[in-house]
This record gives structure tokens, C-alpha cells and sequence, in this order.
């Protein structure tokens, strides 16, 4: 696997400021998609050996708290579940409450339908997932972490459940 990006502060893609992470590799393809380089599994670097340990130094880095954010390419494209799994429990580890976000192309619906064990893990312990497609004929640029009007964003509940939220304000009624 290979990852095609790092942003150890990112103020665009999550709540506050995040780690953010863009992986290699994406199904889909979306016409106009942003990330179109990201799409081959192939490109991008190797992914370092003290990559998990990097990272969870950048959350915490000059006593500034950060969330960790999974963009792509794709995420859970099937080379990728396993890095995020595994990122996701050494994160989890050291910083229990931090919120994580991830993008993908699949919807909520068709990732519960996978019985995958790596994704069921994934949907259990981020916080945000947003879904689904790019679609050019939706293409919303005034929407919150959305590109096009299909989309969506989940949040997980303390009961694990994900609830549709629209607005970043809409996160109160569920924390």
C-alpha cells in the first residue's frame, strides 16, 4: 500500500485543525474528482515504518490537540483497510477522545453490507464518515465537508449508531 499525502495541519478537512491523511488507490473515479493523481494505487510513497508513531506525534505537536481525518483516493479501497484499521487502533490507544473523520466513495449502506471485518472495525471507531460519490451535477461548493449534494455525513453516536447530520452545529444534539 501506499499513501499519497500528509498534512500534519489541516484546517479544511474535519473540525478544527486534523491530521489529515490521503491514501492511493480509489474504485470509483469520479468525473472532476479533486484527487484524480490518487486514484492509481501505484502512486504516492512507500508508506515509512514510523509512520503510526509520526503520527500520533502531529496530534499532540506544540500542545495543540488534533483530530486525524482519512481522505483519498480512497480510504477503504481494499489495499487501504488494513493501514486504516491498524492506524486507527494505535491512535485510539493514545488519544481515546480525539475525533476522527473519514471520506469515501462507498456508502454507509454499501460498506454495512460488506460483512468486511477491517471496515466493521473502521465504522466503529471513527467518529464522521462521509459518503458516497462525487457527483458533478451535485456539485455543491457552500456544502460542510461535502463536495456534491448526495453526500453525506454521519456521525457515530455513544451508542454506535450513525445519525445523518447536516450542519456542524447538528453535532450537539448527539454528544
Amino acid at each position: 500500500m501506499k499513501y499519497f499525502g500528509y498534512m500534519p495541519n489541516d484546517t479544511i478537512n474535519g473540525i478544527g485543525i486534523s491530521v489529515s491523511i490521503w491514501t492511493s488507490g480509489c474504485p470509483f473515479r469520479c468525473k472532476d474528482c479533486q484527487n484524480p493523481e490518487t486514484w492509481n494505487p501505484n502512486n504516492g510513497y512507500k508508506i515509512p515504518k514510523d509512520i503510526v508513531n509520526r503520527i500520533i506525534k502531529a496530534i499532540s505537536a506544540n500542545g495543540i490537540q488534533r483530530n486525524i481525518s482519512f481522505l483519498g483516493g480512497e480510504p477503504l479501497y481494499k489495499k487501504n483497510q488494513s493501514f486504516i484499521k491498524h492506524l486507527i487502533q494505535e491512535v485510539r490507544k493514545v488519544y481515546p477522545n480525539i475525533k476522527i473523520f473519514l471520506w469515501t466513495g462507498y456508502t454507509l449502506e454499501e460498506l454495512q453490507k460488506m460483512k468486511n471485518k477491517n471496515i466493521e472495525y473502521i465504522l466503529n471507531n471513527i467518529n464522521f464518515l462521509i459518503d458516497g460519490r462525487f457527483i458533478k451535477k451535485e456539485k455543491d461548493l457552500t456544502l460542510w465537508l461535502r463536495g456534491s449534494r448526495n453526500q453525506n455525513i454521519y456521525m457515530l453516536t455513544k451508542e454506535k449508531k450513525y445519525v445523518k447530520i447536516k450542519e456542524k452545529k447538528d453535532i450537539e444534539k448527539y454528544e
